[in-house]
């Protein structure tokens, strides 16, 4: 299991780009302005219960049968875990359109013995064991299954299709709907396997590719092959991903990581093309967070029908091999790079590498990608146009829901969660005031917890302590509450003053804020509860106040 809590602390893209469109996962999953409907399966699904708690994930072998013709699946999964007290019920999950064809507690002595289990509201199944397990053990399930996939959520979850010339293809994308609309795992962030092994059979003629290290394949000799795969780090259970296929394959290095790229052999040649910013990706995010984070496992584009999805190792690709985000617009910063290699990727250190604990936590997925976009083109083209590819887009931000949502529930934060969220990260930015500062603060806190599961109280833990500010209040403001902060600004031109205050909802709000002209900015740091007063010789018309930076509004009187 990979996870972090403050008490240890302490004790040590709507897809949005440069013209304003929305991120690499285009539709938002709920309405942006009321809460989506949840059930008692979703609450189930969603809490850390008593028999998820119990228990410590150590590792998953899936091991699958993939039929693109009959559009069957089945396979088994082996869930080897240790227990954290005794008990005699552990809860996993699989979507009821599969059969349960067995479930069996390995004996390293004897027979499998075969396990009680019923299922749940929803997805979720309790596994009964006749005798106890203790704390400090380690136990293996094989659960058995097999069935139909049902398609759920916009890229479907699990999905059977054709590829452009009419050949069968089977993709994966599951961040929303959960890895069990396809397999049976623990279907939680916060407990991630440390490592894992993937084995898919497919029809011989085609390629199948899922994320980790290629181990090899074998002719089954009955018309089916199996492709073998090791991931050698913990993944979150939703980044697990299947890609039946008919794929070419050809590769490429980066300072000694494995680049390996997947795509149908009609678009090899604008592949060749097109990946070699892959490249650029890498060492602009190498060098604001350090070292890819899968050296092990290396880097995977596979080509798909969707616009793209960032299953760990191997992305999925469906960005037709044009800059900007499916060929629109067709002006702007954000048609200078593809978007999909560009937000996808940043996924491999925030998502992947770290991830959030809880689905109501997840702007440090997207927020935090959505941001690394901006730093991929103030690398690139300087921090000028890393401001303006930030800012265009901001009118689409509804601020109508808190980014981060309710706990324990089995739903998608709003999609604000994107493009507020990176233009939070972009005020934080403005706040600390230092960017060496800033940029070694981004490279520590990745370093501090890659591999991890984590929430915003621990990031805000370590920004707090990092930086010796207390950011709490501007963290909540920002996240916590629906509106953003409005700096209330009162002219007397007659006596050459202006008051301030902001109108915020954060108590013990009072972020310092660039005012005045921007060529002589001055700083000031109102608060919620008093108007303070500046002397300034402008008049209204002429007082700004830097809204590129901090994501603020102003009211003017």
């Amino acid at each position: 299991m990979r996870s972090y809590s403050v008490s240890r602390f302490c004790l040590a893209l709507l897809l949005i780009f440069s013209t304003g469109c929305v991120t690499a996962q285009v539709t938002p999953a709920v309405s942006a302005t009321a809460p989506p409907a949840l059930s008692g399966g979703d609450t189930l699904l969603g809490s850390y219960g008593p028999y998820r708690a119990n228990n410590d994930l150590l590792y998953y072998h899936l091991d699958v049968r993939v039929d693109p013709v009959k559009q069957y699946l089945s396979g088994s999964n082996a869930i080897r875990f240790r227990m954290l007290e005794d008990g005699t019920r552990i809860q996993l999950d699989l979507v009821p359109t599969f059969q349960i064809d067995g479930i069996s507690l390995e004996n390293p002595k004897g027979k499998p013995t075969p396990l009680v289990y019923k299922r749940i509201e929803g997805r979720s199944i309790y596994i009964d064991f006749p005798h106890t397990l203790r704390k400090g053990q380690v136990y293996t399930v094989d659960f058995r299954y097999s069935g139909h996939p049902a398609e759920m959520g916009r890229f479907g979850g699990f999905v059977f299709r054709k590829d452009p010339m009419g050949r069968p293809l089977v993709n994966t994308a599951c961040e929303e709907e959960g890895a069990s609309v396809w397999w049976p795992n623990k279907d939680q962030w916060r407990d991630e396997v440390e490592s894992m092994d993937i084995s898919v059979e497919a029809p011989n003629e085609f390629t199948e590719v899922s994320g980790g290290r290629f181990q090899g394949k074998t002719d089954l000799h009955d018309g089916y092959t199996r492709w073998d795969w090791k991931v050698q780090y913990p993944i979150n259970n939703y980044d697990v991903s299947l890609n039946i296929g008919t794929y070419t394959h050809f590769s490429d290095t980066y300072n000694n990581l494995s680049l390996d790229y997947y795509v149908f052999p009609e678009d090899l040649d604008k592949a060749k093309r097109q990946f070699v910013q892959v490249k650029n990706m890498l060492k602009a995010y190498e060098h604001y967070f350090g070292e890819y984070p899968f050296p092990k496992d290396g880097y995977k584009l596979v080509e798909a029908l969707y616009s793209g999805v960032e299953n760990q190792t191997a992305i999925t690709y469906g960005n037709h091999f044009e800059n900007g985000y499916l060929g629109r617009p067709k002006t702007g910063i954000g048609t200078w790079f593809d978007f999909i290699i560009i937000h996808e990727s940043a996924h491999e250190w925030f998502g992947n590498s770290i991830t959030a604990r809880d689905r109501s936590d997840m702007w440090i997925h997207e927020g935090w990608a959505n941001y690394c976009e901006s730093l991929f083109v103030e690398y690139m083209w300087g921090k000028k146009n890393g401001l303006i590819y930030l800012n265009t887009g901001k009118d689409g931000v509804k601020n109508a829901m808190p980014v981060i949502a309710a706990e324990n529930i089995y739903a998608t934060p709003p999609v604000d969660q994107y493009k507020k969220g990176a233009l939070f990260l972009n005020t934080l930015r403005s706040v600390v005031n230092n960017d060496d500062e800033w940029f070694k603060l981004l490279h520590d806190y990745y370093q501090h917890f890659k591999y991890q599961t984590i929430m915003t109280t621990d990031m805000i833990a370590f920004f707090n302590q990092q930086t010796g500010l207390e950011l709490t209040p501007i963290f909540n403001e920002y996240l916590r509450h629906a509106a953003i902060p409005t700096l209330e600004l009162k002219f007397d031109e007659s006596a050459h003053t202006v008051s301030y205050k902001w109108d915020a909802e954060e108590p013990g709000f009072a972020m310092p804020i660039r005012v005045g002209k921007s060529s002589d900015w001055q700083m000031v740091q109102p608060s919620t509860t008093k108007w303070k007063t500046l002397s300034t010789s402008l008049t209204k018309d002429e007082f700004e106040v830097a809204t590129d930076l901090y994501y603020v509004n102003v009211r003017k009187q």
